[in-house]
């Protein structure tokens, strides 16, 4: 019975397409008749019950006729051979077949989840019959991928930077600054881990040179090296009014934390200089004040800055009037006395530097909060630090006894006939965890001639820091190598080996090397293991290395690596500074970390009713009784305040300097909340005219209905505009606001979805979000999925997404649950083979 339905779906559809082309082609009753023909020899062959099926006065009709059905009512009068509307030719597609067709009837299925096929204003089936259509898709689609699986396979990965960074941290236990070693990586699918763009140029090739010859002096030591000074700089935006940081002491002040890294046993010099306005005069010399200079955490010296009066001053404000030349001269050099001379053991330490937080102050007439532009000029307030700079080593002692020669230096060899050995030991040990396998005897060989080379011109550690400079620029370092297995056939799927199992695992959750655990697990073929599979994912999320997740995918995702970027007009907004910049994306960050760490559900971002805030904050978002510089997590009685929607990060990198931006807020949900990106805006796009003919200021909205009323424009205004006015209240820096303040206007959060869906302000449309969980979820798990992968997710990837969903829904998508299901899947384990 089966087999005969299939075949009488099969005769509909080729009737339908019979008749579809006869429309457009001529000859009607020629190719008709010939169709009638082939339809009744076909029914022959049929077996009688089916015939009755078929032919009774009341049929039953199969499940792919009536799919048929509602996609020849509702589809083809848009998506067809002539129309083509959105690429699709639904006239073409294969629906009983599904498989055939996928790239297609995957795209048919993401525009029934986002509800946008039919569109508004046509005629739309029943819910039951569009739900059953849908269904039915999925059921067929998931079925041939699981016979037929295709993992698709990813390009040659290059590390990124951040990746290079944690891994010389991991391999070597040395911190660099990657931002100043190597370039910006470019990204493509909103992440800078895509293999498809981490290429190589001669440029980068030499920088990676000149890094690993760095990178080794910083971890074996080197005596013959020279002083050098390095300079830190501390933002000129950020207001030293409390303590800066959580490294610096309590009672502080302003100044900064400075991990560094001293390359010898020796002494150093720390020069300290001080902001300066825009007259080059140093800020707040009227009192003294002190400096405390400490190095983890012990002083180095306490400096006493201020209160010396020379002669008459020209006053707290510089103009170009000047005071008495000796005054002048006190208060544009009195920091260049901020310097002193230590010992330092060699290794990475925190310099501190801060101002000791006076406790009272002198009586004076209170004095408004100052603008940036009124900072600028002013002379008088406290002093703050404007850099740090750290010069040595002098009269170097040793090399020192660091955490990477420990980690390096597995043996000493006292006699010359230990020292090769040992070299072997070392290197073998180094470049295991650096290739992320085990060595082959070709391994070993290349970096023992290296070795050689460096020993024949210098000491052990000379030859020992030669191979590891050849390690460190090796392809198989540099480079996520996977190689398909011998004598697999072209364009075959395979599943990867154990180790490179490890290596895709430690760089989707660490975004770094493999641990040793993880690497014996591997060459011992335990980790494709389900049960300890599971619990290396837990483990690792559970580590402190889990937080490339917050740092790389959070960030990237929802676009905060954009907000320092991000410089708010001082004329309309002039109390945003540094400081609250930073605690913008401190919150964000610190947010999606408890997601992480508490398991929470995916949902919890766009429902949670906490976040995270200090005293900065606090005041900007309206919420009493928050002292001091650290932040603390706070329940949020405002409603319209919860989840991301609410937050300043987002609220900002969606804003202009001195706007909101009801498109680019809306655009940011359709793209990264909802997986549905409006196209491309079309060329020459006019700019908002913010006033009428009459010369009246228009408010926001009123300046997107003029836009809006070109049709070009509206169908995709349509639906991007209603969810960014429903964050008009947020206004360009996030502040609360109930009434536009140029077109003096009360506020209208409004909006209306293509079908009709009315909502109003923050909190309702996170309600619509809610009700819209399957895209949120879904969206989630396919960015999460790209950044796993390093590659963009492609239609035949969407079986797997579903398949992870399926598996989270029981534990209400917790961010465990999505993570496993990524790592079991089948793109995540399994590899395509080269086509021929």
């Amino acid at each position: 019975m089966q087999s005969s339905r299939m075949v009488s779906d099969k005769l509909i559809i080729s009737m339908r397409k019979l008749t579809s082309l006869t429309a457009r082609h001529g000859a009607i009753l020629g190719v008709i008749a010939l169709a009638v023909s082939f339809f009744a020899a076909a029914l022959q062959a049929l077996n009688p019950v089916a015939q009755a099926g078929l032919l009774s006065s009341s049929p039953v009709p199969s499940p792919v006729s009536s799919h048929q059905q509602l996609v020849d009512r509702y589809c083809i009068v848009c998506h067809n051979e002539t129309a083509r509307t959105a690429g699709l030719m639904l006239d073409q597609a294969d629906l009983v077949s599904v498989s055939n067709d996928a790239p297609i009837w995957e795209k048919v299925i993401r525009k029934l989840r986002a509800g946008q096929m039919p569109p508004a204003g046509m005629p739309r089936p029943t819910k039951a019959s569009f739900d059953a259509f849908a269904t039915y898709l999925k059921t067929e689609l998931d079925r041939a991928a699981q016979t037929h699986p295709n993992p698709g396979r990813p390009p040659l990965q290059r590390l990124n930077r951040a990746e290079y960074t944690n891994a010389i941290r991991d391999l070597l236990a040395v911190e660099i600054d990657g931002t100043s070693l190597l370039p910006a990586d470019d990204s493509r699918h909103g992440f800078d881990n895509i293999g498809d763009v981490l290429t190589v140029s001669p440029l980068l090739l030499e920088r990676y040179l000149s890094v690993a010859r760095k990178i080794r002096r910083l971890a074996i030591g080197d005596l013959t090296v020279g002083p050098l000074f390095e300079t830190y700089n501390v933002s000129k935006y950020l207001m030293q009014d409390d303590r800066a940081s959580q490294d610096l002491p309590f009672g502080s002040r302003g100044g900064s934390a400075v991990l560094h890294n001293f390359p010898l046993d020796a002494e150093y010099i720390v020069q300290i200089r001080l902001q300066k306005n825009s007259r080059r005069y140093i800020r707040g010399l009227g009192e003294p004040h002190q400096l405390d200079l400490r190095l983890e955490g012990e002083r180095i010296k306490l400096f006493t800055i201020g209160g010396e009066h020379k002669a008459r001053s020209a006053g707290i404000f510089s103009t170009a009037g000047l005071g008495d030349p000796e005054q002048e001269r006190y208060e544009r050099t009195a920091d260049e006395a901020l310097e002193v001379r230590f010992p330092a053991g060699a290794g990475m330490r925190l310099l501190q530097v801060a101002f000791l937080k006076e406790t009272s102050v002198p009586e004076k007439p209170l004095q408004p909060a100052m603008t940036q532009y009124d900072y600028s000029q002013y002379k008088g307030g406290e002093p703050a630090v404007a850099t740090v700079a750290i010069g040595g080593p002098y009269d170097a002692k040793g090399v020192g006894e660091t955490p990477s020669r420990r980690k390096i230096l597995l043996c000493r060899p006292a006699l010359s006939e230990q020292e090769e050995p040992c070299a072997e030991k070392i290197l073998s040990t180094l470049a295991r965890r650096a290739y992320r396998r085990p060595l082959t005897d070709e391994d070993l060989q290349t970096l023992l001639s290296f070795y050689q080379a460096g020993r024949n011109e210098g000491v052990f550690e000379a030859g020992i820091g030669i191979a590891l400079e050849r390690i460190l620029v090796g392809p198989e370092f540099l480079f996520r190598i996977e190689r398909d297995p011998a004598n697999l056939a072209s364009n075959s799927a395979y599943q990867v080996s154990d180790l490179e199992l490890a290596s895709r695992l430690s760089f989707f959750l660490w975004s770094s090397i493999p641990d040793d655990e993880l690497l014996d697990l591997a060459e011992g073929a335990q980790l494709r293991d389900p049960a300890v599979l599971e619990k290396q994912v837990r483990r690792m999320l559970a580590d402190a290395r889990s937080q490339a997740l917050v740092e790389h995918f959070g960030a990237q995702w929802l676009h905060l690596r954009n907000l320092r970027s991000k410089v708010p007009d001082l004329d309309v907004f002039p109390y945003f500074d540094a400081n609250l910049r930073e605690a913008f994306q401190q919150e964000t960050e610190l947010f999606f970390e408890s997601m992480l760490r508490e398991d929470r559900s995916v949902l919890d971002l766009l429902r949670a009713d906490y976040t995270f805030v200090n005293q900065r904050l606090a005041q900007h978002y309206g919420i009493p009784d928050i002292y001091g510089s650290h932040f603390r997590r706070v329940t949020l009685r405002d409603e319209q305040r919860r989840g991301i929607l609410g937050q300043g990060s987002i609220l900002t990198v969606t804003s202009y300097p001195n706007r909101t931006s009801p498109v680019t807020r809306g655009k940011w949900v359709l793209e990264n909340l909802l997986g549905t990106p409006p196209p491309p805006p079309p060329a020459n796009v006019p700019e908002l005219r913010n006033r009428n003919q009459a010369g009246k200021i228009l408010s926001m909205r009123q300046q997107m209905e003029q836009h809006r009323a070109d049709p070009v424009c509206a169908s995709c205004h349509k639906m991007m505009d209603p969810l960014g006015f429903a964050l008009e209240n947020f206004d360009a820096i996030g502040s609360w606001r109930i009434t536009d303040a140029k077109a003096r206007t009360p506020i209208d959060a409004s909006g209306v979805l293509p079908d009709g869906t009315m909502f109003e302000g923050p909190a309702e449309l996170r309600s619509i979000l809610m009700q819209k969980q399957e895209e949120f979820v879904y969206t989630v798990t396919e960015k999460l999925l790209t950044y796993a992968l390093g590659r963009g997710v492609e239609f035949y990837d969407a079986p797997a997404v579903r398949k992870v969903l399926r598996e989270a829904a029981a534990s209400d998508y917790r961010w465990s649950s999505l993570i496993l299901g990524i790592v079991k899947s089948t793109p995540f384990q399994m590899r395509r083979s080269q086509e021929l």
